[in-house]
């Protein structure tokens, strides 16, 4: 381990830990002593934001304080310790990276180590696997090492659904100064399991849910959301940190952005949510599904509404492109590593040109196919359609064409190859430019999206 960085986490560690019980008064004196701890200034859009927050500004304190009182002690140490904590000194441990490799990594990345699940829903991406089609052990475990070796101490896992993977709370144990969000279908968490969370305190699972008992069922088949119900008991009555995923489609997404859903997880517990609308990747896409663009424009407002009002986190991933200065893929903030060890550049763009079982993971990350999604990433102003795949269809067959990347899963080349779908994104991608264009001109002006752009254009500089 780094000793400069070792040394500042053992200074910082009992602050942060009194961080959700301090006055606001003393929070805002400690988050300034961040501020300045942090030479680059990569992290002032944290640090002011949680400035905000004990400025009393949305409702992001009412948030510290469900975490104050309903995570267990263990949960809430690893959180503010493992995420925060680690996450932001690990600063000088990346610049150095950059330094000796001439890539810096990302903030995080998600991991598939199985593709096995237990249900088959609708518009999944998952398919059928088996055991031996599982990312092997050594390889999990060295792409772990390499990662807290880079600085990264926040890894995603999905799947398939995850908590079938044997192996898999064992290598949260041995890795316990990272953090790991883990997305699950819920079905598997029983008393049990949820304990087993609670004595690791590193673990967030984010629970799939489609709405109310009718739209979940009818997606992941009958009794589901039921158990979905009794996994969040189960990790609530263990004070687990635990949030939601949910896909809206053309048909749902009214109800996913409504008052009275978004209370109703409150109220079961969760603390952060994660919204993915469908897009037509995997075994079958159905364009039919997809929202439109008004639709998704309106969804957009509305949750935005929502998280400036309830005690809770929630990230709409394709429409924070703001927030996130735009597509965060190909290793700029964050790529995606599958089952069969193909790095790709998100979990839903399933071409790769390489493979982590041969290759390091340093030269994956710099790759030509990860620098030209860089490249083409600098190109797209509007940061309401920020995506590759569904905002800029044309970019993404750009690439995959000039780096002779191939596709990943079964059903993926249909982005490129497939008229029905190529049709409609193409079109879609139209509209949506046109119905944000206006949005779009009175949020570019702003000074926090400017300085938001300043980074974010260092972040997609294609690295020698």
């Amino acid at each position: 381990m780094d000793l400069v960085f070792a040394a500042r986490r053992q200074f910082f560690k009992p602050i942060a830990r009194a961080l959700p019980r301090i006055s606001d008064k003393n929070a805002l004196r400690i988050l300034d002593l961040a501020q300045r701890f942090d030479s680059t200034g990569k992290y002032d859009n944290v640090i002011n934001g949680l400035k905000d927050i004990y400025s009393g500004k949305g409702s992001g304190l009412q948030l510290i304080r469900r975490i104050e009182q309903e995570l267990s002690p263990n949960s809430r140490e690893k959180l503010i310790v493992n995420l925060m904590l680690n996450t932001m000194l690990s600063d000088q441990i990346k610049q150095g990276y950059k330094k000796k490799h001439g890539v810096e990594p990302p903030f995080f990345f998600v991991i598939s180590p199985t593709m096995r699940c237990n249900l088959r829903c609708t518009g999944c991406y998952a398919g059928n696997y088996s055991k031996k089609d599982d990312l092997p052990h050594d390889v999990f475990d060295r792409l772990l090492n390499e990662a807290r070796d880079m600085g990264i101490y926040f890894i995603t896992i999905s799947g398939g659904e995850p908590f079938i993977r044997e192996d898999l709370l064992d290598m949260f144990e041995k890795y316990n100064d990272m953090y790991f969000q883990v997305y699950t279908n819920g079905t598997l968490i029983d008393k049990k399991l949820a304990k087993r969370l609670a004595r690791l305190g590193n673990v967030a699972p984010a629970i799939s849910i489609d709405g109310f008992e009718k739209e979940t069922d009818n997606r992941r088949g009958k009794g589901t959301y039921k158990r979905v119900l009794q996994a969040m008991d189960h990790l609530r009555a263990e004070g687990v940190m635990f949030g939601f995923s949910c896909v809206p489609t053309r048909h749902t997404i009214n109800l996913l952005s409504r008052e009275r859903f978004v209370d109703h997880l409150i109220d079961r517990g969760c603390m952060f949510g994660w919204i993915f609308h469908y897009i037509p990747v995997g075994l079958k896409p159905d364009v039919k599904l997809m929202a439109t663009p008004e639709q998704r424009s309106e969804f957009r407002d509305r949750i935005d509404a929502l998280r400036h009002r309830k005690a809770i986190f929630i990230g709409d991933f394709w429409n924070d492109g703001i927030y996130s200065a735009g597509c965060i893929s190909g290793a700029k903030r964050y790529f995606h590593i599958n089952v069969h060890g193909d790095v790709e550049p998100c979990v839903f763009f399933h071409f790769a040109v390489d493979n982590i079982k041969n290759k390091p993971l340093k030269d994956c990350l710099n790759s030509d196919f990860f620098k030209a999604i860089r490249r083409e990433q600098k190109s797209i102003e509007n940061r309401f359609t920020p995506c590759l795949i569904i905002d800029n269809p044309a970019l993404l067959r750009k690439v995959c064409t000039e780096c002779k990347a191939h596709a990943t899963h079964p059903g993926a080349d249909a982005l490129l190859k497939q008229s029905i779908v190529r049709k409609h994104l193409d079109a879609y991608s139209k509209t949506m430019a046109e119905v944000t264009e206006e949005k779009w001109l009175a949020y570019k002006d702003l000074g926090w999206v400017k300085r938001i752009q300043e980074k974010d254009a260092e972040l997609c500089a294609a690295k020698p």
